[in-house]
């Protein structure tokens, strides 16, 4: 059989990953558009190995994160990939976050994740320059990754498989005869779906994520920094991010784009996608309440200092030296029906496509997790 993979990010890849596991004979072809593996998403995000406690228990993410985090690991020992084992503490602002911090760790025992509450004094012990309110939730079990050096590693590791890599190829071009479909194309996934008359009801918003990196050499902080985030958006806050190689980073946003590829200024600029995506966030701006109050709280960190004070709120001190550090798209997916955020996973199958349509945080965690689920289902 021969297999088209639309994507060569970490969901493309790892699906043709275990694709192969199960059939070593058949013949995969991965295409991408653009000049190399990992150009958008799985290689712009900050490569956090997640543990799976902020999801919903009956939620495909709670199932599969737990298990992707111990895959990822195993795939990068096996690889020599660096782990920066760095744990997590989800820090507490006031009396009102408290609740959710349990419901956090509730959420954790039910999904095999480890972290686990502890007190303020605790908290210190992990990291004195941590700031939070009686308590805080620790995460043994979230370290990071370079995001690029995994994919390299395993598109390196697929080629030695027999699978070929077409890149600059748009799925519209691509004129080979095949058997079998798996349109893992992320930002573009629903674009290819609606071509085939699948996932009509869904569409791509996508969501800019700006960061700023910390220029001194002192190491501010020891673990992974996280707000208690709002558990009613897929969006965890501001935070900060200790990297695969300790490099330190505060971010993202969560601000609404208008258009997929709207990195930095006008690069990228697609004018039809353009009048298609502001067109839907006006619609979600005057249907929502929760959309109008995200848009305006995060169009405030174009300012930069807006930034630094966010994550300030999360430590005792933070020297303001920062610059700007690449940002990232999220390619969330929006319920055409009721102009919902997609919180979950979505895959949509036909007899011989899988379109995965919203594969989100923590889809680089759940990535090989991901693609045994969705290929066993």
């Amino acid at each position: 059989m021969k297999v088209l993979v639309v994507g060569a990010g970490i969901v493309g890849m790892t699906l043709a990953y275990e694709w192969l596991n199960k059939n070593p004979n058949d013949e995969i072809v991965i295409i991408d558009k653009e000049a190399h593996e990992a150009f958008h998403s799985s290689g712009k995000n900050s490569g956090i190995l997640h543990a799976g406690f902020y999801y919903n228990t009956d939620s495909l993410k709670a199932k599969l994160t737990a298990d992707g985090n111990r895959l990822m690991k195993d795939f990068c020992r096996k690889k020599n990939v660096k782990i920066n084992e760095t744990g997590k503490l989800v820090v507490v602002k006031n009396e009102d976050e408290i609740k959710t911090l349990f419901e956090l760790e509730k959420r954790s025992k039910a999904n095999n994740a480890g972290a686990y509450i502890i007190s303020e004094e605790e908290a210190r012990k992990i990291d004195p320059n941590a700031k939070t309110y009686k308590y805080a939730l620790y995460s043994p079990n979230t370290a990071s990754v370079n995001p690029k050096e995994v994919c390299r590693v395993l598109r390196k590791d697929l080629e030695n498989k027999g699978v070929r890599f077409l890149f600059k190829m748009p799925f519209e071009k691509f004129n080979e005869s095949y058997d079998f479909l798996i349109n893992a194309a992320g930002l573009y996934a629903d674009k290819i779906a609606h071509s085939f008359g699948v996932g009509l009801n869904y569409t791509v918003l996508p969501f800019k994520g700006l960061y700023r990196k910390y220029l001194g050499k002192d190491k501010i902080i020891k673990t992974q920094i996280y707000p208690v985030p709002n558990i009613k958006n897929p969006f965890l806050g501001v935070h900060f991010t200790l990297m695969a190689d300790d490099t330190i980073k505060i971010g993202p946003t969560a601000i609404p784009a208008f258009w997929r590829e709207h990195y930095v200024g006008f690069e990228r600029f697609n004018f039809s996608e353009f009048l298609e995506i502001v067109t839907l966030e006006i619609k979600m701006f005057f249907k929502h309440k929760w959309f109008r109050d995200l848009a305006f709280y995060e169009m405030k960190f174009y300012n930069p200092k807006n930034l630094y004070l966010e994550a300030k709120k999360l430590v005792k001190k933070l020297p303001n030296n920062f610059k700007n550090y690449p940002p990232g798209i999220r390619a969330q997916l929006v319920n055409l029906n009721d102009l919902s955020l997609v919180m979950d996973f979505l895959i949509e199958k036909t007899e011989n496509q899988i379109h995965i349509l919203n594969a989100v945080s923590p889809a680089f965690t759940a990535s090989f997790a991901f693609a045994k689920y969705v290929l066993e289902e």
